[in-house]
């Protein structure tokens, strides 16, 4: 049985239009007790910039089981009695599941890590940042909207450029997780970018999905830096 046989069927899928193989693969994860249909608005973003992608997103394995009415969707860990410390086991025990999804579903478009985005709304992006900080070589980028880390990071992901974008009004996942965390992986030596845009709550805003596309277009990655460098480095040494 090959590991796409447990893959779960997306939500939603966007594929190169001219039916070539995706070049690049953006893997949504949506918030808790929503659904991989709420992240459309990102993902036609990213097929608008990136016609040769392929853009997933899928739904949590679990049914939520937060409050009555608060939701009929899904959920990546349970809400209920959450606090800073059962935050991380929870996430801890949810991560192989989701870091297997990731890994699979590369495999099944034949892209390497380098190739692979992630991108997460709410509890979605607590996912995401947590799984790059605890598998090395997953991603090569993460877009973390209205989100955290379930506990401040003691080493920056190698090899990974982070986009945290948060709203300033966001009452549910205030800003200052979002300034905590790049400070602290700016202080770690790691890619990140951070963006708290005012009178944003807690939603996929498309002002904060605007921003993530411009940090796409224009922030290189050390990791293409020190390439480059090697590269002209080796030049400088051949014969004129």
């Amino acid at each position: 049985m090959s590991s796409a046989d447990h893959l779960p069927h997306p939500a939603l899928t966007l594929l190169p239009n001219d039916g070539a193989a995706p070049q690049l693969l953006f893997l949504l994860f949506h918030g808790v007790g929503g659904n991989g249909a709420q992240m459309q608005p990102l993902a036609e973003a990213l097929r608008a910039q990136y016609p040769q992608a392929a853009v997933l997103s899928v739904d949590a394995p679990d049914a939520f089981d937060g409050i009555p009415g608060g939701g009929s969707g899904y959920q990546w860990f349970s809400v209920r009695g959450v606090d800073d410390l059962n935050r991380v086991e929870r996430v801890a025990a949810a991560l192989p599941r989701f870091i297997a999804w990731v890994r699979g579903f590369g495999a099944q478009y034949g892209l390497g890590w380098e190739r692979v985005a992630l991108g997460g709304f709410s509890q979605g992006g607590i996912m995401a940042l947590e799984a790059v900080q605890a598998e090395p070589q997953l991603a090569g980028r993460v877009m973390a909207f209205g989100a955290r880390h379930a506990s401040l990071p003691q080493q920056a992901p190698q090899d990974v450029s982070v986009h945290l974008l948060h709203g300033k009004a966001d009452a549910v996942m205030p800003y200052q997780y979002a300034v905590e965390s790049a400070q602290t992986l700016v202080q770690l030596g790691g890619d990140v970018t951070a963006d708290v845009l005012p009178g944003v709550g807690h939603e996929l805003h498309p002002q904060l999905v605007d921003k993530a596309m411009e940090q796409l277009r224009s922030f290189v990655p050390a990791r293409l830096w020190r390439e480059a460098m090697l590269a002209a480095a080796e030049q400088d040494k051949k014969p004129s």
